[in-house]
């Protein structure tokens, strides 16, 4: 027998909140499981049950005001029945009498009374009838629906789980996986030590929990899902210890033998900030600023479908041996769940040869490219293609190398007075470069010291433009300059992304603008 539909109330999944009773069901489900589970695991077995205690409910309220009718029972007078064929409706049994049917033996029948004064009459103490089957209920609601509320509430309802669970000191989060801390095998310094040692053995790392485990001894009858999660927030808890996998993968690293670039920004990536009116930027100038994808830029994550993306490499990264983690490039390299540093492999297009490197995911960059820059001849205004590997934790580079050749560039000088000079020198190329990005460095050395001057002296934003514009000019027979040349010379001795020096020449009455994002310096009195 099926009974009238039963609806949640329209918000009850977008103002879902975990209640005191949902965290002792996760609690216990993870204690049941023995295993520790994912956020979106929880949410899962969470949800199942709160449907199913939202059905019990509604069966409970619906029976709780008088027995359930069925004609198999026999009723007295003054009795209250629910009656789930007449969608849960009550009744007072009112009278009652023999019934009178040869053809199906001794029964009864009672007389009664609803709320709303019909007066109906039902068999009683009869065995044989249909409406004798248990009732169900009938849900019609896609809320109260497992697969329709993961599918469409699951980022929601994660997000609700884990500022409850971050905030309980009951429960604790290793790679995106939760465990009721108390539950923990006991993970003493002795063991940590010998984490040490074999870590420091392997060069630092990298090694997964599993491979450290093998050489400690631990009570065979744990549970080794457990003992691994155990181990791994005791790594974690420990400041000798990196953990630098990917999302779903904890491998360590000791921390004192990592790169020290990974640790600390280099130089030549710092950026402190500059205050600048956004609201100056053209629409042309947003397009320019989208097109350099620098990793400062404050631009929207929308680039996901793109399986390939070149990089216009500009000088910090050439220097410090780095690729940006910007909005077109992040989403083709390895991230975590909370790993703040990871170590994947980088794989050259051409060699296929394999070489270790960093995701640096709070600074947003990728170190380890050094050697591989050297190696293929690579400059700032190199462009370097990235791509996804063809298995997980390894991206592809590749720079279309060519014949190398003498080309007219802009080539990066230090005059006798310390400052830059820009002069169009034959240069020895061997890679496919951006002819307004391209910059020679000769002296790396001289220019380091420029770059520590400016920052030492702290030499206005506005002077390194207008010193920098009018070197540019010099270049040019029209005395013009491009914005991503500009650019790209700035970042030379000074990291700056693209949206302040765009604001600056829209705000400066001494930089007028040609039209296609070119500019010229006009000398003003002050």
């Amino acid at each position: 027998m099926v009974v009238s539909p039963f609806q949640l109330r329209e918000d009850y999944w977008d103002t879902f909140e975990l209640h005191e009773d949902d965290i002792e069901f996760i609690y216990n489900d993870l204690l049941e499981s023995e295993e520790p589970q994912t956020s979106s695991e929880l949410v899962e077995n969470l949800v199942r049950e709160r449907i199913r205690k939202e059905k019990l409910t509604v069966e409970t309220q619906r029976t709780s005001s008088g027995q359930l009718y069925m004609p198999k029972d026999r009723y007295e007078v003054n009795q209250t029945l629910v009656f789930p064929i007449l969608n849960w409706s009550k009744g007072k049994v009112t009278a009652k009498r023999p019934g009178r049917n040869p053809q199906i033996g001794g029964f009864e029948v009672i007389q009664v009374v609803f709320e709303d004064g019909e007066i109906r009459e039902y068999a009683s103490f009869y065995e044989n009838h249909i409406l004798n089957t248990p009732p169900s209920l009938q849900i019609d609601d896609e809320q109260l629906d497992l697969s329709y509320v993961m599918e469409n509430y699951r980022e929601d309802l994660v997000v609700a789980l884990e500022r409850e669970l971050e905030t309980n000191p009951d429960f604790v989060r290793i790679a995106g996986r939760w465990f009721p801390r108390a539950l923990l095998v006991d993970i003493n310094i002795g063991h940590l030590n010998l984490a040490e040692a074999i870590l420091d053995m392997a060069g630092g790392g990298p090694l997964p929990t599993s491979a450290l485990l093998e050489q400690i001894e631990f009570d065979s009858s744990i549970n080794p899902k457990l003992l691994e999660f155990s181990m791994d927030l005791a790594l974690q808890e420990d400041e000798r210890f990196d953990e630098v996998g990917s999302a779903g993968k904890v491998v360590w690293f000791l921390k004192r033998l990592e790169p020290p670039e990974v640790l600390e920004p280099p130089l030549y990536l710092r950026y402190a900030g500059m205050d600048y009116d956004r609201t100056l930027l053209t629409e042309e100038m947003l397009s320019l600023e989208r097109e350099l994808d620098d990793e400062l830029s404050p631009l929207e994550d929308r680039y996901r479908n793109l399986n390939s993306v070149e990089v216009r490499l500009i000088y910090p990264h050439w220097r410090a041996g780095t690729l940006p983690l910007s909005a077109k490039l992040r989403h083709l390299f390895p991230t975590a769940y909370e790993a703040p540093r990871i170590r994947f492999t980088l794989v050259d297009g051409d060699s296929r040869k394999q070489f270790p490197a960093w995701v640096v995911r709070a600074k947003r960059y990728v170190y380890g490219l050094r050697e591989w820059y050297q190696e293929h001849g690579i400059q700032p205004g190199s462009i370097i293609r990235v791509r996804a590997g063809e298995h997980a934790g390894e991206v592809i580079i590749s720079s279309d190398g060519r014949r190398q050749s003498r080309e007219w560039i802009r080539t990066v000088l230090v005059g006798s007075d310390g400052g830059l000079v820009f002069a169009m020198l034959k240069q020895n190329i061997s890679s496919s470069f951006d002819d307004r990005m391209v910059i020679s460095v000769p002296d790396v050395e001289a220019v380091d010291q420029v770059w520590e001057r400016i920052q030492k002296e702290r030499l206005s934003f506005e002077r390194v433009v207008v010193n920098t514009v009018k070197e540019l000019a010099k270049l040019n027979p029209q005395g013009h300059v491009h914005a991503s040349e500009l650019y790209a010379a700035i970042n030379v001795v000074r990291r700056t992304p693209p949206a302040p020096l765009l604001a600056l020449l829209a705000s400066r009455s001494m930089f007028v603008h040609l039209g296609d994002m070119h500019y010229r310096y006009i000398e003003t009195e002050r």
